[in-house]
């Protein structure tokens, strides 16, 4: 049987680490149970004609099975969740519910945080991103208080950890350590317990293991969890 192949960057800045969304393809993989190879992409050959033939917006992830190509981490997750039986409840309700969550993190949830991100980080010395620095976090701080409002007291959002927990957590984890995210201890609280999960020490420790140069701060630590599970 053949292993499913995804794309990753051997590279990427310090502060990226840990949140390529390769990461999510990897970890719903260790949820699974299923091995995988990597494609290691320098910088900038993400933009070339042949990885574009795979992912048309030339981006990571992608996913290959067989005859099957895949780009887009929602619509990976997804798929190996429907695949393999993971992080995925068997009624078509609880299914669809944990489905509606996946999507509500990437369509509603993520969209203000790479704003975030955005003026922040990529755009910082322009003039146009201090100025909407304070309508970004307050849009954020908005959508984390809807989305800790529904979580409520519940370890997770129905029932067991699922599909639209792990694309809930790699979302917020974009804001990890931030005011914005600790402002909200039922949300800190439900990141950690997803993160101290043993797949996704073992999907953290990959990534951080395939970047080449000296490996972040913490990485020791990640790499002893995902050994150990």
């Amino acid at each position: 049987m053949t292993r499913p192949v995804i794309t990753a960057f051997d590279w990427v800045p310090d502060f990226a680490r840990g949140q390529v969304r390769d990461l999510r393809v990897r970890w719903i993989l260790e949820e699974a149970g299923q091995p995988y190879d990597v494609r290691y992409l320098s910088q900038g050959a993400q933009k070339t004609p042949g990885h574009r033939a795979l992912q048309p917006f030339g981006q990571v992830p992608t996913y290959q099975d067989g005859d099957l190509t895949l780009f887009e981490s929602g619509a990976i997750v997804l798929h190996v969740a429907q695949r393999h039986r993971v992080l995925l409840p068997s009624d078509p309700a609880g299914g669809a519910r944990a489905t509606e969550w996946l999507f509500a993190a990437l369509n509603t949830v993520e969209p203000p945080i790479m704003d975030h991100a955005i003026a922040t980080l990529f755009e910082r010395d322009k003039p146009w991103s201090k100025p909407r620095l304070p309508a970004i976090e307050a849009r954020i701080a908005q959508r984390l208080g809807e989305v800790a409002a529904r979580l409520g007291d519940r370890p997770w959002f129905y029932g067991d950890f699922s599909i639209g927990d792990l694309m809930m957590v790699a979302v917020l984890r974009i804001m990890e350590g931030s005011d914005i995210l600790t402002a909200h201890p039922t949300l800190t609280a439900y990141v950690e317990r997803a993160t101290a999960r043993p797949a996704f020490a073992r999907a953290l420790a990959a990534q951080l293991a395939g970047f080449t140069g000296e490996p972040p701060a913490g990485y020791a630590r990640w790499a002893a969890r995902g050994e150990q599970a």
